[in-house]
This record gives structure tokens, sequence and C-alpha cells, in this order.
């Protein structure tokens, strides 16, 4: 660029032109505030950063579509420009950005009055993560029903990479990004309880089905490397009237776990 000092070294000029960029109110010390001050005084250098932190919220605004229905675009415009600032996206492919919004939101004083909003956006990022899996063969059935019960039970289940679950303690984020994903209205008679729910890809589409808390522990003990015996256990002692056997059905025919 014209005017730059050019006597930094690779690494500094590429810290100072991401901070030229993404953080344009905060103040810079150290080395590398010259060259922070320096490219922003490069012609043209205020509107190539206003395109980049654009796509930025962009990509944001089109990762988390149920986030953009309950609050609306301009809140959450101005909101994600925090976002964007704070945390950079550190890969070119846009689809995946976002890993860090929901926790963001968890602690965005803004966002104190919508209390489901963060979990609401845990679901997004759930559902993006099972977009962009990568793809695996699902187990059979026959499989399972070819074991003897002892081996049955002794059996290592590994849910699939296209596959998330996602309980909120205190909120019905499932049924609020439901009914946002689907372009309906939130139930005046909602019931503001806890709510779970397990999103898998089947046939290169993203679906989804509620979880109970049982499952979600379920699954979570799978993932440890737990049996299926001791999988079962872990999650009858958070539902004990858990059907495991209704359970598992309902999961393989989510094509949940991986063959």
């Amino acid at each position: 660029m014209s005017g730059v000092n050019t006597a930094f070294d690779q690494e500094q000029f590429q810290r100072a032109f991401l901070a030229a960029i993404y953080q344009a109110e905060q103040a810079h010390t150290g080395s590398g505030v010259e060259l922070v001050q320096q490219l922003r005084a490069q012609p043209g250098f205020k509107v190539y950063r206003n395109t980049v932190l654009k796509a930025s919220v962009d990509a944001l605004a089109a990762n988390y579509p149920s986030v953009v229905q309950l609050v609306g675009l301009d809140w959450f415009r101005a909101v994600a420009l925090i976002h964007v600032s704070q945390t950079p996206p550190e890969n070119v492919c846009l689809i995946e950005y976002g890993e860090q919004f929901a926790d963001f939101l968890r602690h965005f004083e803004g966002a104190a009055e919508l209390p489901y909003l963060a979990d609401v956006a845990a679901l997004d990022r759930d559902w993006t993560e099972c977009h962009i899996a990568a793809d695996t063969i699902a187990l059979d059935a026959a499989q399972l029903a070819a074991l003897a019960p002892q081996d049955l039970l002794a059996r290592v289940l590994q849910p699939a990479a296209a596959v998330r679950w996602h309980w909120s303690p205190t909120q019905p984020a499932y049924s609020i990004w439901q009914a946002q994903r689907g372009g309906a209205a939130v139930q005046d008679d909602l019931v503001w309880q806890g709510e779970g729910a397990l999103l898998s890809r089947v046939e290169g589409q993203v679906i989804w089905q509620p979880a109970s808390l049982g499952m979600c522990h379920f699954l979570d003990a799978c993932v440890a490397g737990d049996d299926l015996q001791s999988a079962a256990a872990r999650a009858m002692g958070v539902e004990p009237a858990l059907d495991v056997a209704q359970l598992l059905s309902s999961l393989i025919q989510a094509q949940v776990f991986a063959g």
C-alpha cells in the first residue's frame, strides 16, 4: 500500500491489518499501533473495511435466521457488528462463521430480557453444523438385531458426524426455534420450561425432533464411549420412566448412529 511503512515483518503486518479492519474504535498499543494508523489513513481503506465487516455481518445473519426472525434485522446487525469486531472470522468459508455467537448472546447485556435467545442461537448453530458435516454411513438396525443380548448391551454406539443435540434447562428454546424455522408464530400457551432438541441429516436434509433430558444424557454417554448398558443407565438416572427400547428405535430411525 502506498504510504505504508514497510519496516514491519509479515506477521506484524497481518495482525495490524486485521486490527485496522475489525477493531475500528479500540485504542491500539505496542509496536503495531503506528502501522494500524497508517493503514487506516490509506485512501479507500474505510470502504474496504466496511465491505469486509458487512460480509461478516451478512454471514452471521444467514447462519442465524431464527435469531434474526426473533429480534429483527436492525437489532441483529447492530449486535452482530459488536461480535464481529470482537471475534472476526478465522476462515474464508463464512458458512462456518459464528461458532461463538450463541455464547456471546448468553453474556450480552443487551439480550438479558431475552433469556431464550442464546439457546435459539445454539440450535441455529447446530443446524449449520449438521448441514456441513461430513457424510457417514448410518448404522443398520439389522446389525443390532443380530446381536445376542449380552453383546448388544456391551456395544458402543457413536453418533454420526451430522448429528447434534441441545438441552435448554429452563427455556422452551426448541419450541421457539422450531416455530421460527417453520415461519410460524410462537404459541400463546407455550409452557416455559426446559426443552431439548435432536438434529440429524437424512438423505441430505437436516431434520429435527424433540429430545428429552434422558435422550440428551444417553447421547452424551455414547460420545464419552460408554457401552449401551451404561448409557441407558445414565439416561434413566435423569429420566426414570424412559423407554430405552423406544429411544433406541427412534434414534436409529433418525440415522443418529454411525455404522
